[in-house]
């Protein structure tokens, strides 16, 4: 299925390509003959090397790079064609105001209204084009949909006869909507009723992780009882560490407090949680941002790098850099890097949290703290995307445990990436015991709940702030 859904991303790309190849060269056409009339075969011998290099490639280019960064790349497989024609006007018009003001506007001409008229002309070609190319993909993508040639594995969690209703709701719609359901499984270990006769039960929901890798699960629906909605938290902290759309069965209450959010027409009316927290074009800039900003900070910092080495190599023996394995966005393990700030060994007892008065703590190492200099060589991690400037801080799996144990939804800041900093480190610092943990992950939950550029510019300012302070530890 990842094949078709690559070929598909494919000729969407490709379809944008040839609108905004045939769009400039029509407009060219139109540019040339608004100067002084002229035939088409003449406007074609005169093309220059440079009209053929601005039309192949440089238009062309510039176009695919703004749909990339409008998320327009992203889940083909569940686009809206009328979503899909607004973001195309809304991209198609500030595509064209960069072309009018890059090229256009250095037309000469003593009439000031070609240049309205240009503009116009331009944008209209622009997005009819790129309309046709992208409708046509998205009925293929549609039509392979309806002959379900193409679906999204999908498990149901619960057998009451809400979630009966639900399932045959969705497979006997004449609308499909992409779903394969591979099986079920009791919301708790006691269901006993006839789920199993339409569906296979494919283990317990202390086995969900589990299932969901062995049988590849794209969606989880969720049908259960208002009764049972107690199960509900501890159902999707386990899906949390799983990149999954989670669909709930909404009660009376879910759909009049407005916490029903959904554009589809057909089949069952469900409560839809992605597992991107920000919308495709944000996430794009996000990880931009990171890509950028840790190249610049490597080479304008570089000095800074040396001389901490040299200081950490000079401190105490030892290597200089820290590397410990932190768990990262859906619970994948990484491997994190610091500049080595404490003894040799300062671990041999077992997993232990720093404090302020450490003894572990070198004297250049309590230097590099103050200053988050130790924190430096996380910009590698950026740069590879186990991490993100903006996130929750990762943690070890060791504590991880010991907090999920009483606070399930710790696992929540699993859906997006650690960051170098976040909210909970510029209100609340790093944090000394478990406690202060829990205290500190109040507020990356918020930063979760309210995940947006624009928080992430406020949180990297403050972070700046604090730095610039030493107020770190």
């Amino acid at each position: 299925m990842k094949n078709k859904v690559h070929i598909g991303i494919f000729l969407y790309g490709l379809a944008d390509y040839f609108s905004a190849l045939c769009a400039w060269f029509g407009f060219l056409f139109y540019r040339k003959n608004a100067a002084h009339p002229i035939t088409y075969d003449y406007f074609v011998h005169q093309l220059t090397l440079k009209d053929a290099f601005m039309c192949l490639l440089i238009v062309p280019f510039v176009w695919i790079l703004l749909h990339m960064f409008s998320g327009a790349y992203f889940n083909l497989y569940r686009k809206s064609r009328l979503i899909e024609i607004y973001r195309t006007i809304i991209i198609t018009l500030l595509g064209a105001l960069c072309i009018y003001f890059v090229v256009i506007i250095d037309d000469e001409t003593v009439d000031v209204g070609y240049f309205y008229r240009s503009f116009f002309v331009y944008f209209i070609i622009q997005f009819m084009l790129t309309s046709l190319g992208r409708i046509f993909v998205l009925r293929s993508v549609k039509s392979n949909i309806n002959h379900e040639k193409f679906g999204h594995n999908t498990l149901m969690i619960g057998g009451n006869q809400q979630a009966i209703a639900c399932y045959r709701e969705i497979v006997e719609n004449e609308v499909k909507l992409g779903y394969f359901f591979k099986g079920f499984v009791y919301a708790d270990n006691s269901g006993q009723n006839g789920m199993s006769q339409y569906l296979k039960k494919l283990g317990s929901i202390d086995e969900l992780e589990k299932i969901i890798d062995e049988h590849k699960i794209e969606e989880v629906v969720i049908a259960i009882d208002t009764a049972e909605h107690d199960k509900l938290q501890d159902i999707l902290a386990k899906l949390s560490h799983r990149q999954v759309i989670i669909k709930i069965t909404p009660d009376l209450y879910d759909i009049i407090s407005g916490s029903v959010k959904t554009s589809n027409l057909f089949g069952a009316v469900l409560i839809e949680i992605y597992p991107e927290l920000m919308p495709d074009w944000q996430r794009v800039v996000k990880r931009t941002i990171d890509i950028f900003a840790s190249i610049f900070i490597l080479i304008l910092l570089s000095p800074v790098y040396i001389i901490a080495a040299l200081r950490v190599k000079l401190s105490s023996p030892g290597p200089i850099f820290y590397k410990q394995v932190r768990i990262g966005i859906y619970g994948k393990p990484f491997m994190i890097y610091k500049f080595r700030s404490m003894v040799l060994d300062a671990e041999a007892n077992g997993p232990a949290l720093s404090s302020e008065n450490d003894p572990r703590i070198t004297p250049w190492g309590r230097f590099m703290r103050k200053w988050r200099i130790d924190e430096l060589p996380q910009f590698f991690n950026i740069l590879k995307g186990d991490m993100s400037l903006v996130g929750p801080r990762p943690e070890r799996q060791f504590y991880i445990d010991i907090i999920a144990k009483t606070n399930p939804h710790y696992k929540y800041l699993h859906k997006v990436k650690p960051g170098l900093t976040s909210w909970g480190m510029v209100k609340f610092g790093y944090a000394e015991n478990t406690k202060e943990m829990i205290e500190r992950m109040k507020y990356d939950l918020l930063y979760i709940k309210n995940c947006s550029l624009v928080l992430d510019f406020k949180i990297m300012i403050y972070t700046i702030f604090v730095i610039l302070q030493g107020r770190g530890k």
